[in-house]
């Protein structure tokens, strides 16, 4: 009886450790190749950056006002991130740059502020043949509004290719959701932010993630108003671990940020506002 339960236990432990062995050795190279699987966008091509929209002056000529957008022209496709918070502002700084409303096809909105979206429906109402990317959780009675329009509207949770070379980063964040756009470009990847509540480390991290190429650019909201040196030093640090080029950061970085910035990065920090005017392989 004593040597029958032996046998037992013996062949159980081998059971036990061949189905160890097993996931070991076939199970995890699966789930490894899963998580560096990458999202495959192609190459952006003559990417050009237009701030149309910000509170921080440059072009003289503009209008400033709290919020933030810009134009992501891909050889000549235009994609319109974020709308600032008044259109009479957004629509007569791009008249200002002989920017048609009519050309723009595509209207990617970062999260539901005010000052992110408020310019949205004086572009609809002057031209409603675009498609928009919005976030699943944007309440429905705005994303019913923009449908009356007659637009396309995408809902994006998950990560999302808009244009040949250009994705969103999907839903990041928990108290307030946001996307941020990424343009993989031939020198890398071009990181657009809107507000970078879910941190503007967490943006960088999660593109990379993504595309898988190294980080070139990243402009627009930051994040760090009112943050400390402390914490702002931090920020920098991690972003140059993450291989950052270049930064321009605007809108609601602060002008201490925007200081360290310009001084952690000397030549790679690109002074921007309203009017700036960004050109990457044209």
């Amino acid at each position: 009886m004593i040597r029958h339960l032996k046998s037992l236990l013996l062949i159980i432990i081998v059971i036990s450790l061949g189905i160890c062995i097993y996931y070991s050795f076939y199970m995890q190279p699966a789930e490894k190749q899963e998580s560096i699987e990458y999202l495959s966008v192609g190459v952006a091509e003559n990417v050009k950056l237009i701030i149309v929209y910000d509170n921080n002056p440059y072009d003289s000529r503009l209008k400033t006002a709290w919020g933030f957008s810009c134009i992501v022209n891909i050889s000549n496709t235009l994609i319109l991130f974020d709308t600032g918070g008044d259109p009479d502002i957004l629509l007569y700084n791009m008249e200002m740059l002989n920017i048609s409303v009519q050309s723009i096809q595509i209207i990617v909105l970062s999260h539901i502020h005010g000052d992110h979206v408020g310019g949205l429906f004086g572009v609809l109402s002057l031209n409603s043949n675009v498609t928009v990317y919005v976030l699943s959780s944007f309440p429905s009675d705005f994303k019913n509004e923009i449908k009356s329009y007659g637009c396309e509207v995408i809902e994006v949770s998950n990560a999302t290719k808009v244009y040949n070379g250009v994705a969103t980063t999907g839903e990041l964040g928990n108290a307030i959701k946001e996307q941020s756009l990424i343009m993989n470009s031939t020198k890398g990847l071009i990181i657009v932010t809107g507000c970078a509540h879910p941190g503007i480390v967490n943006i960088a991290e999660k593109a990379k993630q993504l595309i898988g190429n190294d980080i070139y650019l990243v402009i627009g909201g930051f994040h760090l108003a009112g943050k400390s040196e402390d914490e702002i030093s931090s920020i920098i640090q991690q972003l140059k671990d993450l291989g950052v080029q270049k930064v321009a950061p605007c809108h609601c970085s602060g002008d201490l940020a925007r200081d360290m910035f310009k001084q952690e990065f000397g030549d790679d920090y690109i002074e921007v506002g309203v009017g700036s005017i960004i050109e990457i392989d044209c």
